[in-house]
């Protein structure tokens, strides 16, 4: 009894083993998760966009009135004294300040009233500068899941590679037990044999260096996904589908110019030059304030120590140089520069869905004509060792068959690869990775 229960335990634990070996393997839109709960890029992406957010509460701030406090303690060499001197009269106080020292306190609320139009800027070029850190995690997150699916693509296309050289190694070495039957029955010249040997030594360097390439690959795509470098990943080789790929060209544009985060980064970068050289134009007008304090004054010779006091402050910058119109120009100047790069970057951002809509198209015909060459391939590969079985055919044609057969199903597992991994391009071009 007591055996039938810890076979049963044994048996989950190993089902239990399986499904949590199935779970890490995952898909594509699972190591997206993973690397963005991990990857540092976007960390700081994400640290960027609540600073902007700060920056826009602390420029809304700026109307709300501030309250200043101040004290300070003096202790004097000796106590001023009031002196009046008249024809008629002349009078001397005590010492103004006890024991030759005084404390004062004061504390002053300030509201700004008017400051030529600088708080409203400043408010509008934080937010301005929200819309961009949006817009650049927006884009920072398509960036690393491209670049995740890439690598993610890299290791399918290495274990394909893998498995059509371990199937290389696998035909060879069958055909050269052939060549060395036939060879020790002196049907066979030694340079079939010879031969034979050759192309395998070829096949099993080239596994070896398949073997290397899919052990780069794992431990990237690992890299990527903050996982250990040396674990195995067991991907689903089902890549996501994105609608877009069967939408006509000139609306795949369309959608790129009003998706792609980098554009939106741009122009709110562009915006919020301009609001900073408003705000840099403001202070080059008058400010009002309204202020209200009160003030606490030791001495010995006023009526009171305390005062409270009401009023309007008002500053105004008469002269400063040019240096105020110079940063408001600089500022323009960028600004305009930043739309110069916006309408750059759309025009890239068009041949990039371009380019990508016709490499696409490209590779869904590679795969069509690859899968016909493969079967092709594999048939003939059949029958060249079946002739070669009762002498009808060469060495040559078997090896050139194995040859043929190998690059057909390159060819082909490339091919579909290629036309996943350019869906996925062509959604990242069009903004909906």
């Amino acid at each position: 009894m007591r055996a039938g229960v810890r076979q049963l335990g044994t048996a989950a634990v190993l089902a239990g083993a399986a499904l949590a070996l199935q779970a890490r393997a995952g898909t594509l839109e699972q190591a997206w998760r993973l690397a963005a709960a991990r990857n540092q890029t976007l960390a700081a992406a994400a640290a960027e966009v609540q600073a902007a957010r700060s920056g826009e509460r602390a420029a809304r701030d700026a109307r709300w009135p501030s309250i200043d406090a101040e004290a300070s303690y003096s202790h004097l060499g000796q106590a001023p004294e009031l002196q009046v001197l008249t024809p008629s009269l002349a009078f001397r106080s005590g010492p103004i300040f006890k024991d030759n020292q005084y404390v004062s306190a004061t504390v002053q609320m300030r509201v700004p009233l008017y400051t030529g139009g600088a708080i409203r800027a400043g408010v509008a070029a934080a937010r301005a500068g929200v819309r961009g850190a949006d817009a650049e995690q927006q884009a920072t997150v398509a960036d690393v899941k491209l670049e995740v699916a890439e690598a993610y693509v890299a290791v399918l296309r290495a274990q394909q590679q893998a498995r059509v050289a371990d199937a290389s190694v696998k035909s060879l070495a069958a055909h050269l037990r052939d060549v060395q039957a036939k060879f020790n029955r002196h049907m066979v010249a030694k340079s079939d044999l010879l031969a034979a040997d050759v192309a395998l030594a070829n096949a099993r360097s080239s596994q070896v260096n398949a073997q290397n390439a899919l052990a780069v690959s794992q431990e990237e795509y690992n890299r990527l996904l903050g996982e250990p470098l040396g674990r195995i990943p067991h991907l689903d080789p089902v890549l996501p589908t994105f609608a877009v790929d069967r939408l006509p060209l000139a609306q795949l544009i369309e959608r790129a110019l009003a998706k792609r985060g980098e554009l939106h980064a741009l122009a709110a970068r562009a915006g919020a030059l301009l609001a900073r050289a408003r705000a840099a134009s403001a202070s080059r007008l008058p400010h009002l304030a309204a202020v209200g304090g009160y003030t606490h004054f030791d001495n010995q010779i006023l009526n009171r120590q305390n005062f409270s006091s009401v009023g309007v402050g008002f500053t105004w910058k008469l002269f400063d140089g040019g240096a105020a119109a110079n940063e408001a120009d600089a500022l323009r100047s960028r600004s305009r520069a930043e739309r110069h790069r916006l309408a750059d970057l759309r025009s890239r951002i068009t041949l990039e869905v371009r380019a990508d809509w016709l490499t696409l198209a490209a590779a869904r015909a590679r795969v069509q004509a690859s899968r016909a060459a493969t079967a092709q391939a594999q048939e003939n590969l059949r029958i060249s060792r079946q002739l070669y079985g009762v002498g009808l055919a060469s060495n040559t044609q078997v090896l050139d068959a194995v040859t043929l057969r190998t690059r057909a199903e390159e060819d082909y597992n490339n091919a579909k690869l290629d036309s996943a991994l350019d869906r996925l391009r062509l959604a990242y071009a069009v903004g909906a990775l």
